[in-house]
């Protein structure tokens, strides 16, 4: 019996000493987003940021019965949330979306549901409409955002300058059908979305000021923001600051295999080595936003608080 007892407490502590660490790291997820918003704005005032998933980082010591955290929501436009509604079939995330709820007088809430059935996407747009916000369903062989979908929802010649003013998205951060940055491009200037979130990279060449520029208008006239991807809870071993020298543990900030992702690691993203690849030096990833004049950053990986402490 005092051996079992003393297994429970063992097990007891392990847990609560788990969930104060995510707390504490959620906490400094916060903090993180927060000081690349300050960075970023004191160079360009409305740049825009928008982070995805870990949407606990939204309220007061990550907890959702906890009031928002304003100056949180002060220092971001809107969030994105994958596989909100359809994650497969339709199968709605009541926790997510009560969170969500919450802020979207406030925020622009983009969902990206990955859809089994292409037919869904219908049902997709409506759901992600009933709740006012944006959508881009990924139909069965788009789940790694390689397409450009053949329609574009809520369809308009409306100039945005805004994310407020969005109605709709595109979210294609694969460059791999494409064979030239050119045609990249191309594709791109052919369609009529509000918003293109794209990686701010092709292969390993940094689109130049004019690149970005020349998505900024529709094919129909209007005007557009354009907003560059960014990992900020993983490294990847494929972007232009990954050091030869560098594996998982070292540095030891370089923390956890990130589970069907070969190529990423989960980062302890709060050592100032990290952070400072991110943002706050003239080679930092958001300078190079900033130069190359994208409108913002979608802030990938936020929930690295959760995994770098639970099974992915």
């Amino acid at each position: 019996m005092r051996k079992t007892g003393l297994l429970f407490l063992i097990a007891l502590c392990g847990f609560s000493c788990k969930e104060k660490k995510t707390v504490k790291a959620g906490i400094k997820m916060q903090d993180f987003v927060i000081a690349i918003s300050q960075y970023a704005r004191a160079q360009n005032p409305n740049f825009i940021l928008i982070p995805q998933n870990g949407e606990e980082i939204l309220f007061e010591d990550t907890d959702p019965e906890k009031g928002l955290r304003a100056d949180l929501i002060q220092a971001i436009d809107g969030y994105g949330v994958e596989e909100l509604f359809y994650n497969g079939a339709y199968s709605p995330d009541d926790y997510r979306l009560g969170m969500l709820r919450k802020v979207n007088s406030s925020l622009k809430i983009m969902v990206a549901d990955y859809l089994d059935n292409d037919s869904n996407a219908s049902g997709a747009f409506q759901s992600a409409d009933a709740e006012q916000f944006i959508a881009f369903p990924r139909n069965t062989n788009n789940y790694d955002y390689l397409y450009i979908p053949a329609t574009v929802h809520n369809e308009n010649a409306n100039d945005i300058h805004t994310l407020d003013q969005a109605k709709n998205y595109l979210y294609l951060i694969s460059t791999d059908n494409y064979s030239d940055k050119a045609s990249f491009l191309s594709a791109i200037q052919q369609t009529n979305f509000d918003v293109i979130i794209i990686d701010a990279f092709f292969g390993d060449e940094l689109l130049t000021a004019s690149d970005v520029t020349s998505l900024k208008t529709k094919q129909n006239g209007g005007q557009r923001l354009v907003i560059s991807y960014m990992s900020i809870g993983s490294a990847e071993k494929y972007r232009y600051y990954w050091k030869k020298s560098w594996g998982l543990h070292h540095p030891l900030w370089l923390k956890k295999k990130y589970d069907g992702y070969k190529d990423e690691i989960w980062v302890k993203f709060w050592k100032d080595e990290w952070q400072e690849v991110i943002y706050g030096n003239d080679d930092s990833y958001t300078k190079k936003l900033l130069n190359a004049g994208f409108d913002g950053a979608y802030l990938d990986n936020v929930e690295a608080y959760y995994f770098l402490y639970h099974k992915d």
